[in-house]
């Protein structure tokens, strides 16, 4: 339930509403506007009768939610959230480039090609340090040392790292030493790990599961955002369909979506959305045409070599490209670089 207070009404209205509303066993989420405030009501809301507070002092009107997920609904917070990645603002006008290799090699080449995309217009540095693949037999990822590897690349190029988190044990280790903690596509439902990153202040990215509706998204978003960490930036990378061609079926109407739906910032990954090097520029065009508040890419300093995905990652030249272009086109949908 939503309550939206009358412009005048005053604090102690306010205040008054809030406890009374508590009293019954409610949480608030508490929003000022710049026209009013706005009262998110969770809790067994069915036992309420919304007339009650409708006849309330300072109560302009009083709206259910039908949605099931509550802290990520726009309706209980109208206001575009920006979520701070170690000083990197992200869901503001102006649009954040994550890049960097989908697995964690060597020392020299996620430092190579840090230096390379942070010189082309990209804030912070993404890399695999643990890889979920699906067969067992592939390329597994370096694990804590690739951990360690990213760390030292943030040290020398002062770029915040972003990399996926498989296991609720890693947690507490990745709240330390991550600036933005991915969840993959195949842990988007692992409601332990969405629970456990609730108990942190970092940043999540949490990608679209392959077979997930909007509504499961927001689902997952709103595990950890009911366990205490509002901190959480969607990304679309693709959902499975019957489509061979490309590895994944972009689907860039999600972001729409997601944007009337929820007031969270969300990314687009045409890179595992399509598995190809040669589409990752158009579709990251038509990405940001499209709404999003920015995009994660593969970029690899050697693509042919990559121990994992080279097929689908840019040189450190063809982002440079890309990034000119969507300077181009940001002014066109309001948007800066």
């Amino acid at each position: 339930m939503i309550i939206i207070m009358k412009p005048e009404a005053t604090v102690a209205q306010i205040d008054s509403l809030c406890d009374k509303l508590i009293g019954q066993g409610m949480q608030i989420q508490r929003n000022a506007g710049v026209d009013c405030t706005v009262l998110g009501v969770l809790g067994d809301v069915a036992r309420l009768d919304p007339h009650n507070y409708l006849i309330q002092p300072g109560v302009e009107r009083v709206m259910p939610v039908s949605e099931p997920f509550k802290k990520a609904n726009r309706k209980f917070h109208p206001k575009d959230t920006v979520v701070d990645v170690s000083g990197v603002k992200i869901g503001t006008r102006r649009l954040s480039l994550i890049a960097g290799p989908c697995s964690v090699e060597n020392y020299d080449q996620i430092t190579d090609t840090a230096f390379k995309v942070r010189s082309s217009g990209a804030s912070i540095l993404r890399g695999g340090a643990f890889k979920p693949r699906t067969s067992p037999y592939s390329f597994q990822g370096l694990k804590l040392e690739g951990l360690d590897l990213l760390e030292q690349a943030h040290e020398v190029t002062g770029m915040p790292i972003c990399t996926e988190i498989m296991s609720p044990k890693m947690v507490e280790e990745y709240d330390r030493r991550v600036d933005l903690i991915q969840v993959g596509a195949r842990n988007m439902q692992n409601f332990d790990l969405l629970t456990e990153l609730g108990q942190t202040r970092r940043p999540i990215l949490l990608k679209r599961g392959m077979s997930a509706t909007v509504y499961d998204w927001l689902l997952s978003a709103e595990y950890i955002m009911a366990a205490g960490n509002p901190n959480v930036i969607l990304c679309e990378r693709g959902i499975r369909t019957f489509e061979t061609y490309t590895r994944n079926t972009l689907d860039l109407s999600a972001v729409q979506a997601v944007k009337q739906l929820s007031h969270l910032p969300v990314l687009v990954d045409p890179s595992h959305a399509t598995g190809l090097s040669w589409m990752v520029e158009r579709m990251s065009l038509a990405a940001i045409a499209a709404g999003a508040d920015g995009l994660i890419i593969e970029v690899h300093n050697d693509p042919p070599h990559a121990l994992c995905d080279g097929a689908q990652s840019l040189t450190p030249p063809q982002f440079a490209q890309l990034v000119g272009k969507i300077t181009a086109l940001a002014p066109i949908v309001e948007r800066t670089i």
